[in-house]
């Protein structure tokens, strides 16, 4: 029997539910953790500090260290198992890119810096060991189905409160985050509401319209897909279902941001295709209504979003964003290579709201190389799901996701997205489940499904199916169906 190495209280990949003789494997610890990661990134506004601490002292990036601790005690705490687990070029790519950012620093460091630049690299290198974090504790932690499905629900749900609270921003045109800054040993950064065409541009608990617009266009296709799944289930009433997907295309709306609504879009028809075809139109209709009540509610809302594009040649972020790509042979000629150093470009040498040209310029052109890896290797991940799992659940939540991360690197190109904790942790988050759901994909097809289907109805009465997937029996894990015990 093959044996493979996996750490304590990280269990073997499984599908969707469990036969009746099989053992569940202890997943839970990890999906708390993560939840309270996604309460953390969601719930706490990113402006929120520990004083003593500076930008690194953000509650989601400290808990996204504590994740990366407990991984690495998990690893050291390694047994065997009795199911191969799936390999994961997400975990190579995201070494390589960590890799290239430590030379990266280390070049930098033996150049010399100015204090403030050597300090904020530090802190870029944390924050990218808590990302790390963060997106190994999902990718190894949650091995089942069931986990995955409860954490994509969390997730959505999050997208979906930030939302409504984004709507009562812009129909306020205040924060409504002041009792925060009133917790003790918190302090609340410099922040405050941002108008546009004489709009408020919600920012929910982000720092900005920007990252807020971002996180949410990236949750969009997990609510759409769990929509899907949902009512092909019959689980829960349709309009209730399709409720969170509504809210966060409609803030998204709201958002009077360019990126916004191409990020809006984007999610969309990156989702559309995934769907079946029962279900597109819903998804277009509805995304039709949305504008058109949108519009009609909003007087004004029309005429500002038309000038977004209409006047954008003349528009001074985007000569801004022309300008600084003809600059960037003059920032990175000295470091072509491994770059400036990571979190070493300060905005007063100039603002690229790019994150692409930014990892160019910090990381040079290994790391533009290994994070584009991490992005395709993370696809890559989602799409092995779809094709190796026999179960529509499966292979929906996998086509959900590459939607998702496809939306998350399109809007990349649009802002400096890794320097906001918000579209930074969902990123992460993404790429984490894509390895989840890759693991859950590699167990679903190793199983002889011809063997379970060719088994007595009366040895199958009682055991649970599958969700989303009427025709198949679900899945039990390979050990309960070779009749071992481990």
């Amino acid at each position: 029997m093959s044996v493979t190495r996996r750490p304590a209280g990280f269990a073997p990949p499984v599908s969707t539910a469990f036969g009746r003789r099989a053992r569940r494997p202890r997943t839970g610890t990890a999906l708390t953790m993560v939840t309270v990661y996604v309460v953390l990134l969601f719930a706490v506004p990113s402006n929120l500090v520990i004083p003593a601490l500076g930008s690194l002292g953000r509650p989601s990036v400290l808990w996204g260290l504590l994740l990366l601790l407990w991984w690495i005690v998990a690893r050291l705490q390694a047994r065997e198992a009795d199911v191969r687990a799936a390999s994961q070029p997400v975990r190579w790519a995201c070494a390589l890119l960590l890799v290239v950012a430590l030379v990266s620093f280390a070049a930098a460091m033996l150049r010399g810096q100015p204090d403030d630049q050597v300090t904020t690299a530090m802190t870029a290198l944390a924050r990218l060991l808590s990302w790390g974090g963060v997106l190994l504790v999902t990718m190894d932690g949650l091995r089942t189905l069931r986990d995955v499905d409860a954490l994509i629900a969390r997730i959505v749900a999050a997208g979906a409160a930030v939302s409504v609270l984004g709507l009562a921003q812009f129909v306020t045109g205040q924060t409504l985050l002041d009792a925060f800054a009133l917790i003790p040993g918190l302090e609340a950064e410099q922040a405050g509401v941002i108008a546009r065409g004489g709009f408020t541009r919600p920012a929910g608990t982000a720092t900005h319209p920007l990252e807020y617009s971002a996180a949410i266009c990236s949750v969009l296709p997990l609510a759409i897909t769990l929509g899907v799944i949902r009512a092909d289930a019959g689980r829960g009433r349709l309009p209730w279902t399709w409720l969170p997907a509504a809210l966060i295309g409609f803030s998204a709306l709201l958002s009077v941001s360019r990126s916004g609504l191409i990020g809006l879009v984007v999610a969309v028809i990156a989702s559309l295709p995934a769907l079946p075809a029962a279900y597109r139109w819903i998804v277009a209709a509805g995304g039709t209504l949305a504008a058109g009540v949108a519009v009609v509610v909003v007087p004004g809302l029309f005429r500002t979003l038309v000038d977004l594009f209409s006047g954008i040649e003349s528009d001074s972020s985007t000569l801004s964003r022309a300008n600084g790509l003809a600059r960037v042979p003059e920032f990175i000629e000295s470091s072509p290579v491994f770059g400036l150093g990571f979190g070493t470009f300060l905005p007063r040498y100039y603002i690229f709201d790019n994150q692409w040209v930014l990892i160019l310029l910090e990381l040079g052109v290994l790391g533009l190389l290994a994070f584009g890896l991490l992005v395709l290797a993370a696809m890559w991940g989602a799409v092995s799901t779809v094709r190796r799992s026999p179960y529509g659940d499966v292979a929906a939540l996998g086509r959900g996701i590459i939607a998702a991360i496809a939306t998350s690197a399109v809007l990349f190109a649009f802002f400096d997205g890794l320097s906001f904790p918000g579209s930074a942790g969902v990123f992460f988050l993404l790429v984490g489940l894509s390895g989840a759901v890759r693991s859950i994909g590699h167990a679903d097809g190793r199983i002889d499904v011809g063997r379970l289907l060719a088994r007595p109805e009366s040895d199958r009465e009682g055991e649970p199916h599958g969700r989303g997937n009427a025709t198949l029996p679900h899945a039990e894990p390979r050990a309960a169906l070779r009749g071992e015990r481990r």
